[in-house]
């Protein structure tokens, strides 16, 4: 039972109503039982999204997995989000194709080709990180996702649901190595997908494109070396990084003067 409940969710929750979906049922549930304790999401998907508290965390990860009538005995995913930048892009798009979504879309306006400056870059404080838990219950069928905001944005951490879901371990490794977001009471929590000198977290929006260190094998020294990044910034800009005689000045050139004139037959 959730502290702040009046009432045992057995006896607070009634039978199926007829002619609602799963999911319109299993928003009912979640009405009567954890009310005080999650706020709705909205999603365009139609799939249920709850935020919650960072300090009810572990007590209604806990009540997810146990109350009968929720039984999310299954956590299948664990994400990491930053919310810099959010809701500034150069193009705007609403909807999602069945491959997601695109910024190949159809501009419309002028207006829709600029950044909309009214939007600050910066998250309010305590908004810029997240965790999202993709939570499954294989006896009921049903599916939810919880979101929590990490309070520090300069040290983001929330407590790990390893001792509740211990599918979570691995899942939390890769969200503090991609995003640097702590977890606190992890049993092992250290990179997993980068190596480890690598510095920084890839995933994060202010993550310079070209990284902070590049790494080669020095055959003098037998072993692996880090430098400093070599490669110029640039964004969507095509680079030739390699020689080709293709390119040669004096080929481009003579092609260039070449007289226009009827092709041999």
């Amino acid at each position: 039972m959730i502290p702040g409940n009046s009432t045992t969710p057995e006896a607070s929750v009634p039978a199926a109503v007829a002619g609602l979906t799963r999911s319109e049922e299993l928003e009912q549930v979640f009405a009567r039982v954890l009310a005080d304790q999650l706020t709705a999401v909205p999603a365009h998907s139609g799939e249920l999204t709850y935020e919650l508290a960072p300090e009810r965390l572990l007590k209604v990860a806990e009540f997810l997995r146990d109350a009968p009538e929720l039984m999310f005995e299954m956590c299948m995913d664990v994400c990491g989000i930053d919310y810099l930048e959010y809701g500034r892009a150069e193009w705007k798009t609403v909807a999602a194709s069945s491959s997601g979504y695109s910024r190949g879309v159809s501009r419309i306006g002028e207006a829709s080709e600029a950044i909309d400056d009214s939007i600050s870059s910066e998250p309010a404080a305590g908004r810029r990180y997240a965790v999202v838990y993709h939570l499954l219950s294989v006896s009921l069928n049903q599916r939810v996702r919880l979101r929590v905001f990490c309070p520090d944005d300069e040290q983001p951490m929330v407590d790990s649901v390893t001792a509740i879901w211990a599918s979570a371990d691995w899942f939390e490794r890769e969200v503090f190595d991609l995003f640097g977001i702590l977890f606190r009471g992890h049993p092992d929590l250290r990179r997993i997908l980068t190596d480890y000198g690598f510095i920084g977290h890839p995933f994060r929006k202010d993550f310079p494109l070209s990284g902070n260190v590049e790494v080669r094998y020095d055959p003098e020294k037998g072993r692996v070396v880090y430098e400093p990044v070599t490669i110029e910034p640039r964004i969507l800009v095509p680079k030739v990084i390699r020689d080709d005689n293709r390119y040669d000045p004096q080929l481009t050139s003579a092609s260039a003067a070449a007289p226009t004139g009827k092709p041999n037959a």
